[in-house]
């Protein structure tokens, strides 16, 4: 984790390099070739400069993909700047490949003109036959279009560490720090922090860390005297509010949000879960904060992890489970039993894509429907959506907050895209977060016909239609919830038809209210404007970026992005109303947009993109510049 005082001036200049507002650099390489862990060390230098950043990790989802072929490339992309971003970058302006399948496979992504910076070495006959290619492309024409720097990385990598007595296998597996160290060079990043790094995480194997420490130092110093490039690059810091900033993953930032809940409202998180991809980190990070009161538990399967949670939030504590879309499809009906219970529980669902195990390491945002829907009998429950990886942090304690007052599930919507992809997080004000208030009930709250008290666990407060809340084995407060419909008040079993009508009516409306206590959706941009972007989740990055251009340009067009999407805000109607055209990007086949069509019978058109990688703001402002143009011969 790299933290940056922002008040900080740390100085990696060279005299002889040129300055970049910004640039975006994509890593490829076997699965082997710990280009995950490259990328990771280039942003936390990145990160430590002081430089505002976004990244897109890209990975195959077999532990042992097919070594040397496309199928089995590793990619890293980062986009680093001296200004605010929201991306990791439409296309790469530099390519490190660490063999011919990485050269196939991610060319594509470098834009015309990049830089292309190979290992030379890898480029022998066996490997370029397995990565589909007839003859060596560094030996024809085929990358005439691009600035190729051909580096015998490997060869290089061996020599540097010759004299540590590594063995020849373990002594190639370095050649991913001579690149991290050749682009660190390159693009002036600070040395410091990696070499910590390297001598910290391999503490318990010396050799491992004199050779990776060789491997970089070598990777560095060939960038310097090497003479194949004319200079380094610069990518000054950014301009960022005063503050102690920290660099942030989605599901890190997701973990830590869990945690401050926890604290916020007085309650022991627990969490009960079922390791999938890409949920699993959360598991991981909160395992390491039980002196926050943090409990953890690695279920055997989803319906036992869910199961657990909700017998936490039994007995007070904030029950969690995490999961993807497949372990949200089984724990189905442990929510539904949750609505019946009326206790807080948190279910997050890092959405990939699917359906079945479909593509466990791309990104997808096509569980919307599931998570408003995917429960038998009526089951309303409150669904929010994070929009950036330091989003994640806030969207956990608001779905707490609503939780707990509502004694209600709360589904929160994560992806791929988030849960992996790190950024600038300011670290906040403590002082500034929410109050989480469990009010548990700890007296009779009832007084009988013959004068005594007693307690009615569905007894409402008349505000938020929340239940009341005893913690087991408080005095005189014994009761018993189920599955079973209850009786409105006293919580017997009952059978009666219009109780179970008049039951079913409050659940809704509890949820239905819940509108009163979020914030009204706000409108960026042109509030005149014939066209509105609608956006939920991790569009808002691509979005936003895409509508400052086409503004820039002297276009106009509108901007609002959801959070809540159960229940909607309350003015959203009013808002879509106010537009000629609403345009809805989505990683799925429509979901919002049948939502929004239904409930305000507004004609949303949709764009759509299920690739297993998000949205580039390029796409979206090409299809806002066609619906203006569209709009604008209509109307001429």
């Amino acid at each position: 984790m790299a933290v940056l005082d922002s008040e900080q001036s740390p100085s990696s200049h060279h005299a002889r390099s040129e300055v970049l507002d910004e640039v975006v650099i994509r890593f490829a390489g076997d699965s082997g070739d710990g280009m995950q862990l490259t990328g990771d060390r280039f942003t936390g230098a990145s990160a430590l400069f002081g430089n505002d950043l976004s990244t897109l990790p890209d990975y195959p989802a077999e532990i042992r993909a097919p070594a040397g072929t496309p199928a089995g490339v590793s990619a890293f992309q980062v986009h680093v700047s001296d200004h605010d971003i929201m991306t990791p970058g439409d296309t790469s302006d530099v390519l490190i490949a660490m063999n011919p399948a990485a050269l196939r496979s991610e060319l594509g992504k470098l834009r015309s003109g990049g830089t292309l910076v190979v290992n030379s070495d890898a480029f022998e006959e066996r490997n370029l036959a397995k990565a589909g290619y007839a003859s060596s492309p560094l030996d024809d024409d085929s990358l005439a279009g691009y600035a190729l720097y051909e580096v015998p990385m490997t060869s290089m990598t061996m020599e540097a560490v010759r004299d540590l007595g590594v063995k020849p296998r373990d002594a190639e597996r370095s050649k991913n720090f001579f690149a991290l160290g050749l682009v660190s060079w390159m693009y002036t990043r600070p040395v410091e922090p990696t070499l910590e790094w390297i001598t910290k995480k391999f503490a318990n194997k010396a050799q491992v860390a004199e050779a990776n420490t060789a491997a970089f130092r070598a990777g560095y110093n060939f960038g310097e005297t090497a003479e194949l490039f004319d200079h380094p690059y610069e990518i000054r810091p950014a301009d960022l509010e005063h503050g102690t900033y920290t660099n942030i993953t989605g599901n890190t930032a997701m973990a830590w949000g869990l945690i401050a809940a926890g604290e916020l409202s007085g309650m022991d998180v627990f969490l009960g879960s079922y390791p999938i991809t890409p949920a699993s980190d959360i598991l991981h990070e909160l395992s390491k904060h039980k002196h926050f009161g943090v409990r953890t538990m690695q279920a055997e399967d989803e319906i036992a992890g869910i199961g657990a949670a909700l017998g936490a939030s039994f007995g007070g504590h904030l029950g969690v489970t995490t999961t993807s879309g497949p372990g949200l499809s089984l724990k189905s009906e442990a929510m539904g039993l949750a609505v019946s219970l009326e206790l807080p529980l948190l279910i997050v669902d890092v959405q990939r894509g699917g359906p079945s195990t479909g593509l466990p390491t791309k990104t997808e945002a096509s569980d919307l429907l599931q998570a408003m829907y995917g429960r038998h009998g009526e089951a309303p429950v409150p669904v929010l959506a994070a929009y950036s990886p330091a989003h994640c942090f806030a969207v956990a304690i608001e779905a707490a907050r609503i939780a707990v007052k509502y004694r209600t599930p709360v589904i929160v919507l994560s992806d791929g895209y988030l849960a992996n992809g790190a950024e600038p997080w300011l670290l906040p004000d403590v002082t500034t977060l929410p109050t989480i208030e469990a009010n548990w009930t700890t007296r009779p709250n009832h007084v009988n016909e013959d004068g005594t008290e007693s307690f009615r666990p569905y007894q409402r407060d008349p505000e938020t239609l929340a239940r009341a809340w005893a913690l087991p084995g408080t005095p005189e407060l014994m009761h018993r919830i189920g599955g079973i419909e209850k009786a409105d008040g006293t919580g017997d079993i009952s059978y009666d038809a219009l109780n179970h009508e008049h039951m079913v009516h409050t659940r809704a409306a509890k949820i239905a209210g819940i509108a009163r206590d979020i914030p009204l959706v706000e409108v960026r941009g042109d509030h005149d404007a014939d066209l509105l972007v609608l956006g939920w989740g991790s569009t808002w990055g691509a979005i936003t970026t895409a509508v400052d251009r086409v503004r820039t340009a002297g276009a106009r067009v509108a901007q609002t992005h959801l959070v809540h999407l159960n229940p909607f805000p309350a003015n959203l109607g009013e808002v879509l109303a106010r537009f000629s055209k609403v345009l809805v990007p989505e990683m799925n086949l429509g979901q919002l947009t049948r939502l929004v069509r239904a409930e305000y019978l507004v004609d949303a058109e949709v764009m759509t993109k299920v690739q297993g990688s998000p949205f580039t703001a390029g796409e979206i402002e090409e299809r806002i510049l066609t619906m203006l143009h569209e709009m604008e011969a209509h109307h001429g």
